[in-house]
């Protein structure tokens, strides 16, 4: 097998179910440290995250990846086991094998093919990776970002390799993904029977009215490639069960994924303005899972842009849709960040795959985007 499908093989075998990285960084970092890459081991909580550098001063380009998947659910559901990585067809079934050790694998490879063949180069190029982004992402790259912040670290320019194409390898770079704001709304009111209602406070009729405002808001029109933001009602509960009773508290879990016209902070103060203008005795729990970023036209991006499309025989769609990544935690230390992987169209899925050949193809596409960016 191919150097990238060995590891990718053998990356899969080990389950590493988020926030276990299953010693998937230990056997990377001793690959790295045998290419005179310093590494670094950044253990939080539960989380490892590890840190690996080649180069000691100039611009610094960084890979970004994690090594923890999400579970694999009913095993018996796959083709084969979800762990024991399995070729068929020339596609490569297992947990990761998109989502994304193959990315994961393949940086890996482009990095000891890079420096062995530059090993003098200028500015420094490194791999960042955790255990840590299909979980709370609490412990991961966030924390990381702080304790770089701490000690004046420098990231210029960051490509992360999760799985972006949509239909076939290099037809969609990432350049911006949106922010996401979660809350756990408490609505109090008062219980009592349905009967006697004046002697209750019914905390959902109280709130529908502001639950509606918040859902049929228009809160702005996009922001360069970014659709408007959205919040959306994922639940809510409430009652004891009884249809004769009022219920004396109300839970509601909302959502908004935000572009960059809006900061997490600006986006709980009108919530909450409304919720108060309605009157609602209430409690509200934040959660803010990252900030919106956007890379602006830049070398990174005309270099990505080139790169994919030599690749796949046309310029790739430029987007910032999708969910949210970790370079979210990287943007805000001034890096300029992309997004480039394999096709996605069976990540979390039961028999997650990717392609051989377009996976045996990205350590190329890796490789290119490094000279590019650190020789040029």
């Amino acid at each position: 097998m191919s150097d990238v499908l060995d590891l990718t093989c053998e990356l899969i075998a080990r389950p590493s179910v988020t926030p276990d990285d299953g010693h998937c960084q230990a056997v990377i970092a001793r690959r790295l440290l045998a290419s005179k890459f310093r590494c670094e081991h950044l253990h939080y909580g539960d989380v490892d995250n590890l840190w690996a550098v080649h180069g000691d001063e100039g611009p610094t380009l960084v890979l970004l990846g994690h090594t923890d998947v999400v579970p694999p659910g009913p095993r018996e559901a796959w083709g084969s086991d979800p762990f024991v990585p399995e070729i068929r067809d020339g596609v490569l079934y297992g947990r990761g094998a998109a989502d994304m050790k193959g990315s994961v694998a393949a940086f890996v490879v482009a990095l000891e093919r890079f420096v062995a063949a530059n090993p003098d180069h200028p500015g420094r190029i490194a791999l960042l990776l955790t255990s840590d982004e299909e979980g709370d992402a609490v412990d991961g790259v966030r924390r990381v970002a702080e304790t770089f912040r701490e000690r004046g670290e420098r990231i210029d320019w960051c490509i992360t390799g999760e799985p972006s194409s949509t239909t076939r390898l290099g037809d969609l770079l990432r350049v911006g993904r949106r922010g996401t704001l979660s809350a756990t709304l408490t609505v109090h009111g008062v219980q009592g029977h349905v009967a006697y209602p004046e002697k209750a406070r019914n905390p959902i009729h109280q709130a529908m009215p502001a639950l509606s405002e918040l859902a049929a808001r228009r809160w702005d029109d996009g922001y360069e490639t970014f659709p408007p933001t959205s919040l959306q009602i994922s639940n809510i509960h409430a009652g004891t069960g009884a249809n004769n009773v009022i219920p004396g508290e109300l839970q509601v879990l909302f959502n908004l994924r935000f572009n960059p016209n809006w900061r997490a902070e600006q986006l709980e103060r009108e919530c909450e303005d409304v919720l108060r203008r309605h009157g609602l005795d209430y409690q509200a729990r934040w959660h803010r899972g990252g900030e919106p970023f956007y890379t602006p036209e830049g070398p990174l991006r005309a270099a990505a842009r080139s790169v994919l499309a030599a690749h796949a025989g046309a310029a790739p769609d430029e987007s910032t849709g999708g969910g949210t990544s970790d370079a979210r935690f990287i943007a805000p230390l001034g890096a300029q960040c992309i997004e480039i992987g394999p096709v996605n169209a069976s990540i979390h899925k039961v028999d997650e795959n990717v392609s051989v050949a377009d996976l045996e193809a990205l350590p190329g596409l890796y490789l290119r985007l490094i000279e590019r960016m650190l020789l040029a």
